[in-house]
């Protein structure tokens, strides 16, 4: 059986990208998957941009990825950009906005927010329009088709929803999570096979870490919006940092 982690939202938070990889393998899990946001907010973007090249066999981009790597006129990306250098946000920059793949009989497709745009964000909580148009094409290979499950990251909020016979999911954020303060991820099981009665399945995993390693982190760091960051890592509560 194949078993793939999801993750997403790293945000720059070592300290729960750690805690999120040891509890990986520790599980034998050798295949994972980042939906994206790799940096912003936190104190950390070199390192977690370098672990995550290293450990991920897929990247896709996020918005605070493509914010970052195009410097936009703001604090916190040009904090995030100066530290990591031209190399890294050329990285950034490339990686791709959407992932297809097969898995028990099932198309499933990996976007960061949606299939529209990195920018458009959907919420569990959304009318049923919106959130069934997160099965669509994704925008840079509109002749995909429809697929059979999405899982994506962006809102920080992990779910499951089943809707007119597909599977939708998002993987919570590893680093920043606005449900509750531990970090989320997701693995996806199945057969490599194209029979859709074979066994599928998605566990959600969330891992305690240290979080007053990563206060101290951010306040030596001294990052832009600190105060933010901190109660938002702390509480699990949206405090109304950009995601």
């Amino acid at each position: 059986m194949e078993r793939i982690a999801i993750v997403s939202d790293i945000h720059g938070n070592m300290t729960a990208w750690e805690a999120v990889l040891k509890d990986i393998r520790s599980r034998g899990v050798e295949r994972i998957f980042c939906l994206g946001d790799l940096v912003g907010k936190g104190p950390e973007p070199v390192q977690v941009v370098d672990q995550v090249r290293a450990a991920c066999e897929l990247v896709i981009r996020g918005n605070w990825d493509e914010l970052v790597a195009v410097n936009q006129d703001n604090e916190n990306f040009t904090w995030q950009a100066e530290r990591l250098g031209e190399e890294r946000l050329a990285y950034l920059a490339s990686l791709p906005f959407s992932h297809q793949f097969q898995l028990s009989g099932r198309t499933i497709r990996l976007v960061h927010a949606s299939p529209q745009s990195v920018y458009h964000r959907v919420q569990p909580w959304d009318e049923l329009e919106k959130r069934l148009a997160m099965f669509d094409p994704p925008a840079d290979e509109p002749d995909q088709g429809i697929a059979d499950v999405v899982g994506y990251g962006d809102v920080h909020n992990a779910y499951l929803q089943y809707m007119n016979g597909k599977l939708l999911f998002n993987a919570g954020s590893v680093g920043n999570p606005l449900d509750l303060p531990q970090a989320s991820y997701c693995i996806l099981e199945g057969e490599d096979s194209n029979d859709s009665n074979t066994p599928f399945n998605v566990q959600f995993v969330r891992v305690p870490y240290d979080i007053e390693q990563e206060v101290n982190a951010a306040q030596s760091a001294n990052v832009p919006a600190l105060d933010f960051y901190i109660r938002e890592i702390r509480t699990g509560i949206y405090r109304g940092l950009q995601e």
